[in-house]
């Protein structure tokens, strides 16, 4: 369940993929795509869910093989036909005006021809243009693609498809208007989709620069994918600088192998022969994100040791290609590794989630330390290193993503993006302070703390407990454009949001040990951070509510059978609510395998933080939130518990989205959940 609180990288997903999805819209109905905010709301002067879909957002960036411009993609969206719109634009790297290339659409920019060129998809097709926006062309002999990559040397091109290899039930039996599925293993589903028999394979053709020929499936057969479901990301597939191979990840398991195992490989792959390599042999967890040195004698790649536990530590690897060896660069230091870049063949820059921020940091493969690059209440990542010049994407809780430069020796973060700068020049964001409490054992409990514009410190207000997804994932400057700490707190509240025992940047000890204690010492943080707030002069300590997704969720349902009166209200929102029936149908195994000890029928004692088990000391109103398609945390655990608490008599809502799934990511939907959010939370709190 790691990564469950994500939704700004969701939502990238599902918006960058909009070159593949075509919005029909009347002709008299064309949105405007308006990000202008009205005269009311400009007089309101804070966030809100209406305001949220105005933000042009931050997509992919690409920086120039010089080091002068970054490409970089913004999406717009009209919230009242909920069409989209993508396009490509070009900043220079000491600022200024950017450049808008396309206006008819664009996305997942890349440079080639030594930077003289850009290819682009619109349309679900792939197209090139000059550096400066002209001569937009369509590239002939590609179709139907999902992500692409044009080799170093321009002249080759990998690109990702799908291909069918078994046969759905409708077609075995030839009749198109049954509907059924004949079911013979475990993976049926994943995520939010069911299974069709197909696979995402990685081609490899000829480029000349406007045709794509010589199509070459190098995983012709196989009944596996790259990248690796669900997230299929492009990350995990790489070039060498002379174009000569290719590095991926594919995870060569299916079925039950496949549901109870996180074990993926990288394979390197050599474009002229064919011949592959299992570079990871051996290693029986996660191995990802394979980047080449620019030498290309090397390939640093993400890598958890251990199967079938997805927050392992992440480790920064080193193979050696010629010698065939790999290393572990980062040993003994105790965060994880991610965004990997070669400054050199020999210094790599790399983020880590690091005491409640997204930091920058470097180290010498010879065998150096690690050291802190950047410093600041910010995330940074992912990043973008060419010719000595590092570019980041900047976020906070008060900031949704921008562009910034980083200085690599004084780890000055200049930004240099402002796609959004008419907004908060007429909003108003609350204060963002970072707060440290003593836990009942004694440990040092770092929060974030949120207040409402105009905080007013003689006055007492409701509070909000944030539950944190996961379990373990990072609590550090998100920002969501739901879960949006800023628009919480422009309705009245301060959120507190505690990084409790198992989430990500505290130290491996602190995030390993929630896995078997889902209702002990995490929980307790919880409720050691709330007593902390409660005495705080300014919080009115009758009006207190925890809301949470997923693991959240969770922490929701559990606290409700042990808060003793602390909470007035609980938003539930995609929750585990029975450990035994959540085991019998949530898809990736390996998940409750290694957080609950093993499935139900060898009566485990991890089985007692079932919040079923507790609901005879529920009493506290409750809103619940699903997705009919979320099969990670099947919808049916909502079902379960908004039925627990009517037949109860207590106070609650089932707020349910027929299609949404783990997130919810359409605007309309997107809206009505964060207005029903907000109107159960006044209704008991206010």
């Amino acid at each position: 369940m790691k990564r469950l609180l994500f939704p700004v990288l969701l939502f990238a997903l599902v918006f960058s993929s909009s070159c593949k999805q075509k919005t029909s819209v009347a002709p008299e109905t064309q949105p405007q795509f308006n990000n202008q905010l009205t005269a009311e709301e400009k007089t309101g002067g804070v966030m809100t869910p209406e305001i949220m879909w105005k933000f042009g957002r931050l997509g992919s960036f690409s920086l120039s093989p010089d080091g002068s411009s970054v490409l970089y993609t913004v999406t717009d969206i009209d919230l009242k036909s909920e069409a989209r719109r993508t396009n490509i634009f070009n900043l220079q790297v000491t600022g200024g005006e950017p450049v808008q290339l396309t206006n008819d659409g664009g996305s997942s920019p890349q440079w080639f021809n030594n930077g003289k060129s850009i290819a682009f998809v619109n349309k679900g097709n792939l197209y090139i243009m000059n550096a400066d926006g002209s001569r937009q062309t369509a590239v002939s002999g590609l179709s139907e693609f999902e992500i692409f990559n044009i080799s170093p040397a321009g002249d080759k091109i990998y690109f990702t498809k799908r291909v069918k290899l078994d046969q759905t039930a409708k077609e075995k039996h030839n009749f198109p208007k049954a509907n059924v599925r004949i079911i013979n293993d475990l993976m049926y589903r994943h995520w939010s989709y069911w299974s069709d028999f197909s696979y995402s394979h990685i081609f490899v053709a000829s480029f000349n620069g406007s045709t794509v020929s010589e199509q070459k499936d190098i995983m012709e057969g196989q009944k596996f994918e790259s990248p690796d479901a669900p997230y299929f990301d492009e990350g995990e597939i790489s070039w060498s600088p002379d174009g000569k191979f290719i590095a991926y990840t594919s995870k060569r398991l299916t079925g039950k192998e496949y549901s109870i195992s996180t074990n993926t490989d990288l394979f390197l792959y050599e474009i002229s022969g064919g011949k592959e390599v299992n570079i990871t042999l051996g290693n029986k967890g996660y191995d990802r994100y394979p980047v080449f040195s620019p030498d290309g004698s090397k390939i640093a790649y993400q890598s958890m040791e251990r199967d079938g536990y997805e927050a392992d530590l992440d480790r920064l690897v080193v193979y050696d290609i010629k010698e065939g060896k790999r290393d572990w660069i980062t040993k003994g230091w105790d965060f994880d590794v991610a965004n990997i870049n070669w400054a050199n063949d020999q210094t790599i820059y790399f983020t880590s989630s690091h005491l409640g921020t997204n930091e920058i940091f470097k180290t010498n493969i010879t065998g150096g330390s690690v050291e802190n690059v950047t410093k600041g209440v910010h995330n940074l990542g992912p990043l973008n290193l060419r010719s000595g010049i590092l570019v980041a994407e900047l976020l906070s809780m008060s900031m949704a993503p921008e562009i910034a430069v980083v200085n690599m020796t004084s780890g000055e973060v200049k930004q240099i993006s402002f796609i959004n700068k008419s907004i908060y020049e007429s909003i108003k964001m609350g204060k963002v302070e970072e707060k440290y409490v003593k836990t009942k054992d004694n440990k040092d409990l770092q929060m974030w703390v949120i207040y409402p514009p105009d905080f007013d410190p003689a006055k007492k207000y409701p509070a909000l407990l944030f539950c944190e997804g996961g379990p373990q994932s990072a609590l550090d400057q998100f920002w969501s454009y739901r879960w949006n700490m800023q628009m919480i707190s422009a309705k009245g509240y301060i959120v507190f949001a505690p990084n409790r025992r198992g989430v990500v940047g505290f130290g491996q000890q602190w995030k390993e040990q929630i896995s078997g204690d889902w209702g002990g010492k995490n929980i307790q943080d919880y409720l050691d951070a709330t007593d902390a707030m409660s005495k705080e002069p300014y919080i009115d300590a009758n009006r207190l509510g925890a809301v949470g997704a997923s693991y959240g969720g969770y922490s929701v349902y559990y606290l409700a059978g042990v808060h003793q009166g602390r909470f007035k209200a609980f938003i539930s929102h995609c929750g585990v609510f029975d450990f035994i029936s959540e085991y019998g149908s949530t898809e990736e195994v390996w998940f409750n395998e290694k957080e609950y000890g093993g499935p139900y029928w060898k009566n485990l004692p991890s089985y007692k933080f079932s919040p079923h088990l507790m609901v005879d000391k529920w009493t506290t109103p409750i809103l619940i939130i699903t997705g009919q398609n979320d099969f990670r945390i099947p919808y049916t655990q909502s079902l379960e518990a908004f039925q627990a608490a009517q037949l109860k008599g207590i106070p609650s809502r089932l707020l349910l989205f027929e299609d949404e799934y783990h997130w919810v990511t359409k605007p309309q939907n997107s809206v009505i959940w964060q207005r029903e959010f907000f109107e159960w939370l006044d209704t008991y709190l206010k």
